[in-house]
């Protein structure tokens, strides 16, 4: 057992005992002491740059984000020294801040908002020259708005130091401070990888997922236009929370029932997709086992990490599957299958995307996911936005009762709901790999070697035919490029690896509800909505893609074989080289 080292401090006149190398802030917040902050974002951010978690030590107001506790400190974090401190740097930043608070999209789940509130300010002292922004609206996936920027850095952090990516940093100096991409291009033009993890690190409204809550409401206001709502797991484990329900819960059912009152046609489950993309994945793997060409197999899931990859590793890019991510398979079965069926014409159908991530949005413009002049998806919407439209049309979430999903495309695997966490997609895969290897059916299930929250996860796999699968699981694009250099170098080698662009995968994407930076650090959020996707999966009946029986019928009524022709011409696709400027 480890024993960790500890200190005594002093907080407003009240001994504690701490570990040795805590900071003052996390000190007194394990207390009930709350020290208001706005940079600081625990593991990203430590600038201490907004002065608003100043405390007094000795006869000095410091900043209790990146003081470490000592032995015998004195502090106090209430005095009226400390309190005139920190209303004057959130009166600065509010003196240069956008103050539109009615129509903002962080309204009610704002940081600056919070903390004037909490310091009692009512009128903002200071007035002048106010920056000139303009918004960027470029991107198909995040807007920024510059004039509510109060230059945090946190966004910087998520996106250079957490995810590597690096498409925005500080620019210029002094009042003219701005966060900007390289040579101040818009950020459609930047290494952006979408991911929208700087909107989960931003405490304001300056970054924002680019919406199209509008264009779903035209659609769904159009008699001549039929149309189909898909749901990704992630979604239902998180959307809740936009409702006061605590994080974790599982609503699917409720979810479902409030998309059929927001007028959908048809309420679909992209884990059918999920089980499509495996059952294609799943073949594909075994095809370049055999062959031995373009391992490892990587995922193709997360679009993110597809263009992390164009952008950075181009070289590498034949390694990536070349199934579509399921929402995109499904999008294209509902507007060819589907359609089909019912005897519709396509161009008069529209498919929308509930998703956990912003990336999805630049993903479902990419002209190579098409068909015959179709976007396989029209339109996707965050958890965010659904929950949004939810409110707008007045329905009362939290009491619906529970409606299934709508088939023939409506009925995933609990293999297919595991899409949503880290490892999500190789556990599935491997539970269809190994009985189309092995023939036989397996007894145990879950592969817990490839579960958890490492950044990343090493196992080797020996399949029923004695072929071993060397396999690694990463999440957060700085472990992934982590991984793919320690591969250039030679250190590494794998025959398959799932990546998922943000932390913890699906579950804490871009899109998902966004919890103020004090209550990460009170709530394993991760956690949390991870164990929710595992409860879904284990309450499935159908637990492995390959034994649904809605993707069975799939394959013999239409596609024929997975990896077949049909299945190649609507479920596979291509990756381009990008700059890395």
């Amino acid at each position: 057992m480890i024993t960790l080292d500890t200190i005594k401090i002093m907080i407003d006149g009240t001994e504690t005992e701490v570990v040795k190398g805590t900071t003052v802030l996390e000190a007194a917040r394990n207390q009930g002491i709350n020290i208001p902050s706005l940079c600081y974002l625990k593991g990203i951010n430590h600038s201490s740059s907004c002065r608003v978690c100043v405390v007094e030590v000795g006869p000095r107001l410091i900043a209790s984000c990146t003081l470490i506790a000592e032995e015998g400190m004195k502090i106090q974090t209430n005095t009226k020294k400390v309190r005139d401190a920190r209303k004057a740097s959130v009166e600065l930043l509010l003196s240069d801040h956008a103050q539109d608070c009615l129509s903002c999209s962080r309204s009610g789940g704002c940081e600056l908002q919070d903390v004037s509130s909490d310091l009692n300010i009512r009128k903002v002292t200071y007035t002048g020259e106010k920056s000139s922004q303009e918004k960027d609206y470029t991107s198909p996936a995040i807007v920024r708005d510059a004039s509510k920027c109060i230059l945090c850095g946190r966004c910087v952090g998520a996106c250079g130091t957490m995810q590597t990516v690096g498409a925005i940093g500080f620019a210029k100096r002094g009042f003219d401070t701005v966060i900007s991409t390289a040579f101040g291009r818009p950020l459609a033009e930047s290494t952006c990888v979408n991911c929208g993890q700087c909107i989960m690190a931003c405490p304001v409204g300056a970054l924002s997922e680019h919406e199209n809550i509008d264009d779903v409401w035209n659609d769904l206001a159009d008699p001549g236009k039929y149309v189909v709502v898909q749901t990704a797991p992630a979604v239902r484990v998180a959307l809740g929370e936009e409702f006061g329900m605590p994080v974790g819960t599982r609503v699917t059912g409720k979810m479902v029932a409030a998309l059929r009152r927001l007028g959908f046609d048809k309420v679909f489950d992209a884990n059918f997709g999920a089980d499509l993309t495996i059952m294609e994945e799943g073949t594909e793997l075994l095809s370049r086992l055999s062959s031995g060409e373009n391992l490892p197999l990587m995922t193709s899931c997360c679009p993110g990490w597809v263009k992390f990859m164009e952008h950075n590793f181009p070289d590498r890019l034949n390694n990536l599957s070349t199934c579509k991510s399921p929402h995109e398979m499904e999008g294209a079965m509902v507007k060819s299958f589907f359609a089909k069926k019912i005897g519709m014409d396509p161009k008069n159908m529209v498919v929308v995307s509930i998703m956990p991530c912003t990336a999805k949005k630049f993903e479902g413009a990419r002209e190579e996911l098409s068909s015959e002049g179709l976007q396989d998806v029209d339109w996707v919407l965050t958890t965010r936005e659904l929950a949004s439209m939810i409110k707008e049309a007045g329905i009362d979430f939290v009491n619906l009762k529970d409606e299934p999903f709508d088939n023939p495309i409506g009925q995933g695997s609990g293999a297919a709901v595991i899409f949503g966490a880290t490892g999500g997609v190789a556990e599935a895969a491997l539970r269809t790999v190994f009985e189309i290897t092995s023939g036989k059916e397996l007894a145990t299930i879950e592969y817990t070697a490839v579960r958890g929250m490492d950044g990343i996860k090493e196992n080797e796999i020996e399949l029923p035919n004695g072929q071993k699968i060397r396999t690694a699981v990463v999440h957060g694009l700085g472990n992934a490029r982590k991984l793919m250099e320690a591969m250039e170098t030679g250190d590494k080698s794998y025959e398959f690896i799932e990546v998922m662009a943000c932390p913890g995968g699906c579950i804490t994407g871009g899109g998902q509800p966004i919890l103020d930076a004090g209550a990460s650090s009170r709530i394993d959020i991760k956690a949390e909505r991870a164990k929710a996707i595992y409860s879904e999966d284990e309450a499935q009946t159908v637990r492995k893609s390959h034994n649904n029986p809605f993707i069975k019928a799939l394959y013999e009524e239409f596609l024929g074989e997975p990896n077949g022709h049909l299945a190649h011409e609507l479920l596979h696709t291509h990756y381009m080289a990008r700059s890395k400027v």
